[in-house]
């Protein structure tokens, strides 16, 4: 039987951060050795119970920070906070390779939101007029959310080269959970696409998957399918 991999969140008091730990709780596969807050010691603590694989959820803007700190204290990461920019990652990649680390970053663990994605990079190639809705509980301080942020970025690089940005509307008001539509016209028609999460128990498979892909990681990879390619 394997050792189990030794994890800790950064963040773990937030929506995302509770149900990372209690997914992480149920699985044998994993051993929780640290549950941090933004504004505990974790950089030590990462290093000193040996953990190998860091899921950092804190704070929009706070990512690649957080990321670099995490390998730097002999960890491979995880990351899912907004606002990674490709720069970012480019940054991000180096010192991991460097330290002979790896990971993944995720703007988005649910399986429904990789596969609106998918779509939306093909639909894209087609559609040369799309906007994004993107509406969240009124408690969700970043706007636009990093999810559709993704998605016009990768909309936008399926395209021909110099098209016209990706608008994206940010909706946020109570009652709300997580919710986006991608809307695509063409004279006389409309293809929509939305994806609905009605509660954080749909990360669970997304955020173990990409758990176990960091463990065995060198470099860093941006995106979830890369936790589910066969």
């Amino acid at each position: 039987m394997s050792t189990p991999l030794r994890i800790a969140v950064v963040g773990a008091g937030g929506r995302l951060g509770r149900a990372a730990c209690e997914a992480i709780a149920g699985s044998t596969d994993f051993e929780l050795v640290g549950r941090f807050g933004a504004q505990d010691d974790w950089r030590a603590a990462v290093r000193q119970r040996k953990v190998e694989v860091a899921l950092e959820c804190t704070r929009a803007g706070l990512g690649t920070q957080h990321g670099l700190a995490l390998l730097q204290a002999g960890a491979n990461v995880v990351i899912a906070t907004s606002g990674i920019s490709i720069e970012d990652q480019a940054r991000l990649d180096a010192c991991a390779r460097a330290c002979e680390r790896g990971g993944l970053i995720v703007p988005n663990f649910s399986l429904g939101a990789m596969l609106l994605l998918k779509a939306c990079e093909e639909f894209a190639k087609s559609f040369a007029a799309a906007e994004i809705i993107e509406m969240h509980h009124d408690r969700k301080r970043d706007a636009p959310s990093g999810t559709a942020l993704e998605t016009a970025r990768r909309m936008q690089a399926a395209r021909a080269p110099g098209g016209a940005p990706v608008p994206i509307h940010s909706v946020r008001l109570p009652g709300l959970y997580a919710h986006q539509a991608v809307l695509f016209s063409a004279p006389g028609e409309v293809l929509s696409v939305r994806h609905d999460l009605l509660s954080a128990e749909a990360f669970a498979p997304g955020i173990l998957a990409a758990l176990r892909f960091a463990a065995r990681a060198r470099g860093i990879e941006r995106g979830i399918e890369h936790a589910f390619a066969r």
